[in-house]
């Protein structure tokens, strides 16, 4: 059996996907969380087969997730499931160690062969997006990634100090190399660039 762990935060579709997955007589879903901090608890309780992650949750990100799964060496292996066809998405998934990268829109059984490919030590990633993600390269550090996010969610600079232990300058800097990096004219044009592109 291929136990498998789900986190997912909206709870319609974490039940369908459950439901889905139980009908395969391989695949036992042992459980479903609701945001990034309660499936990295559930995952490191139940010790699943694989991970089953939404990109975008409260609390954690399912990057986030799959780089702190990689990262204190889990045998856990890590899919992501998501409604981003975005490329620079696809290449930090991958950078994070996740073994696959799924649309939400893909039919359910394709879903059930991802995760026995990638339990059998392969990998599970849509060929086309694949292609993509290797055309532009993401020029954000993280450092910058992590400034402009919270600057294009409206928090003030100063805030965005306290909050990563910087100081005001260091802050202004970061969004500065941000925004000429994406060769635009402000912090917002550089946030929704960066978004659309799957870089943040």
């Amino acid at each position: 059996m291929i136990r498998v762990v789900i986190a997912e935060d909206q709870a319609m579709v974490r039940g369908a996907l459950a439901a889905l997955l139980r009908l395969e007589s391989d695949i036992d879903v042992v459980g479903c969380a609701g945001d990034g901090v309660e499936a990295w608890e559930m995952t490191r309780r139940l010790r699943p087969d694989v991970l089953v992650t939404d990109i975008e949750m409260p609390q954690q990100t399912g990057l986030e997730l799959a780089k702190k799964v990689i990262d204190t060496g889990m045998p856990c292996k890590v899919v992501i499931l998501t409604t981003f066809a975005r490329p620079g998405y696809l290449r930090r998934a991958l950078d994070a160690g996740a073994s696959g990268y799924l649309l939400k829109d893909s039919p359910a059984d394709k879903l059930a062969d991802a995760l026995r490919k990638v339990h059998r030590g392969g990998r599970a990633v849509d060929p086309e997006l694949a292609l993509d993600a290797w055309s532009e390269a993401d020029p954000l550090s993280d450092r910058e990634r992590q400034v402009l996010r919270l600057a294009g969610e409206g928090v003030a600079a100063n805030d965005i100090a306290e909050q990563l232990g910087l100081s005001h300058g260091t802050v202004r800097n970061y969004l500065s190399e941000a925004i000429g990096k994406l060769g635009v004219e402000n912090r917002i044009e550089a946030y929704r660039m960066a978004r659309q592109k799957g870089w943040l």
